[in-house]
């Protein structure tokens, strides 16, 4: 709808002013229904550019605005809004539109012109360990994002840039010499590497400088090749690897490349000498470092010893990337401690003289137990991913005994896409750089704003067919009489700008406040318009029709979360 008005409206304005696009950014969605479905802004900033009364030249507007197909007659309100309310014949067209295109739902595949590649680099654990519940929120926002990308119909590369080498596996190493039960080792590989890493990073933390520098060792002899610690690598890697895909197909999410920080090692001593060479980066104290003016902290790139450091690898990571994929954005959805770590990634990346591509960090706040602190178990361990997961199913299962009768469908069963699918949304709908407080019972409510309100919603459409005995047509017809259809359907019409806002500072919330939004439209529309005891025939089915239309946005929707629906709760 938006893109409709402003072709509208800068074809209006090409007789006043020679920048229209400049000002087209100021037509949206009305706050109050009392001031109609739109409203344009614009004739306040161009009366200052005009020296003219914003009222006349909101009239100038008017003039030369061809919208009767779309628009009552425009109203001018106050200093000069511009109100706008849709004719129902046209919100029943765009729905008929919208009904027929049962892949996008109407939304059109973005100009070719403004088609980008990006390269979305998120999750990335260290493979050393499990997974845990501070993975959440990369792994689930970097997935949304790629998603809603991909429907847009850009080119998107996704990464899953692990953390396969460096300290951690030096620890690892030190632990499984030093540590290792083998029982238990042959028994649970995953849960005795745990075990053990905690035990040597205890002991770091103690701190008891002896463990300090055996783990240093071990790392420096796993960087310079040694067969021994490369042989142990090459053992412990494959068991921590399956354990974390075996937690992202609980989540649904794949990537195209999974290139950790072992695939960079062989580049990273080049990565040094050519800042050095370009004299971006000098030597200090035996360490090599880009400095900038007004910064205390370096870019470290290479330490006393030799040993490299993340931000060697992300820079090589960039030069590789560049040449391989030629992305135009490359997003990194890494948590809010990082953000020193990225602002000068990214400046040393300009030094370097590579200016034509994007860059952003997407930062994200902490998950939060219900002291205000960050989530724990009670024993103060960090909770592992894979549990919470489990967590949540078992909470899932107890609301189905308790309130529902769900049914398995596709894969997995009702209670794991309403379980997990409490998790993914609640992290969604948070802003992502705040903190939230992590709740089962507030992440499981049958309604607010979750996961579970809007699964709910759409089994109860799902609900009426069954009991109507009605097949949804992508060729239905539709008319709009009722208030509460109107705003169902206007709602309905605001799926694909709602992507283009989400997408423009890459927040999913804004996805999850409209299928919400939509959520309530729908539970109004079904209290005040009946459907399946219509006055007629013809307003039956054109109620089915909507509800159909409605139950297949708020589960694409979902999907673009990476959240699965069910058929019955």
């Amino acid at each position: 709808m938006i893109d409709i008005l402003k072709q509208r409206f800068a074809a209006a304005l090409t007789a006043i002013t020679d920048d229209a696009e400049a000002y087209l950014d100021s037509i949206r969605p009305a706050n109050d229904p009392k001031f109609g479905d739109y409203q344009a802004n614009l004739a306040m900033p161009l009366a200052k550019k005009l020296s003219q009364p914003p009222r006349n030249v909101a009239q100038q507007i008017i003039a030369n605005l061809n919208i009767g197909d779309i628009c009552e007659e425009p109203e001018i309100a106050g200093p000069g809004f511009i109100n706008l309310r849709l004719k129902n014949t046209f919100i029943t067209e765009q729905l008929q539109k919208a009904a027929a295109d049962t892949e996008r739902l109407g939304v059109p595949v973005i100009d070719s012109a403004k088609r980008k590649t990006y390269i979305v680099d998120y999750s990335g654990p260290n493979v050393a360990k499990p997974m845990h519940v501070g993975h959440i929120r990369s792994t689930v926002i970097g997935s949304a994002l790629a998603r809603m990308l991909r429907f847009q119909g850009h080119n998107v590369i996704t990464d899953n840039h692990l953390g396969d080498w460096g300290t951690q596996f030096g620890m690892i190493i030190y632990g499984y010499r030093n540590y290792l039960d083998r029982q238990a080792y042959q028994q649970n590989p995953v849960e005795e590497l745990s075990r053990v890493y905690k035990i040597v990073r205890g002991k770091i933390d103690e701190p008891d400088e002896e463990t300090a520098a055996a783990v240093l060792n071990e790392t420096a002899k796993l960087h310079s090749g040694s067969e021994d610690n490369l042989k142990i690598w090459h053992e412990v890697l494959p068991y921590s690897k399956d354990e974390i895909d075996r937690i992202y197909r609980r989540l649904n999410i794949t990537f195209d490349y999974t290139l950790g920080e072992s695939f960079y090692q062989p580049m990273l001593a080049d990565t040094v000498d050519d800042l050095l060479r370009q004299g971006i980066a000098k030597e200090s104290d035996g360490a090599v470092g880009v400095f900038f003016d007004g910064d205390e902290v370096p870019f470290l790139v290479r330490k006393k010893d030799g040993a490299f450091l993340y931000g060697t690898t992300d820079l090589a990571t960039v030069k590789y990337r560049l040449k391989k994929f030629k992305p135009d954005a490359v997003l990194y959805v890494v948590d809010f401690r990082q953000t020193l770590h990225f602002e000068h990634l990214f400046k040393t990346v300009r030094l370097l003289g590579i200016n034509d591509v994007e860059l952003t960090h997407i930062k994200f706040g902490t998950v939060l137990g219900e002291d205000g602190k960050p989530f724990k178990t009670r024993s103060g361990d960090t909770v592992g991913l894979n549990g919470l997961l489990d967590e949540a199913v078992r909470h899932a299962e107890s609301l189905r005994s308790k309130e529902a009768e769900a049914i398995t469908s596709g894969t997995s069963s009702a209670a794991e896409k309403i379980g997990i699918g409490a998790i993914i949304y609640a992290d969604l709908s948070q802003n992502r750089e705040s903190d939230y407080v992590f709740s089962y019972d507030k992440m499981l409510a049958m309604n607010g704003n979750t996961a579970a309100y809007m699964q709910y919603a759409y089994a109860r459409i799902q609900s009426i067919f069954s009991r109507g005995n009605y097949t949804p047509s992508a060729d239905g017809a539709l008319q709009i009489e009722h208030p509460a259809e109107r705003a169902l359907g206007i709602e309905l019409l605001k799926f694909g700008e709602v992507l283009d806002g989400a997408l423009r500072d890459y927040r999913p919330n804004f996805l999850t406040a409209y299928l919400f939004e939509l959520a309530n439209r729908y539970s109004s529309f079904f209290e005040q318009c009946p459907v399946l005891k219509a006055d007629s025939e013809e307003l039956r089915t054109s109620r089915l029709n909507l509800c159909a239309l409605t139950a297949r946005t708020l589960q694409k929707g979902l999907e673009l979360l990476g959240i699965e629906t069910v058929e019955r709760m």
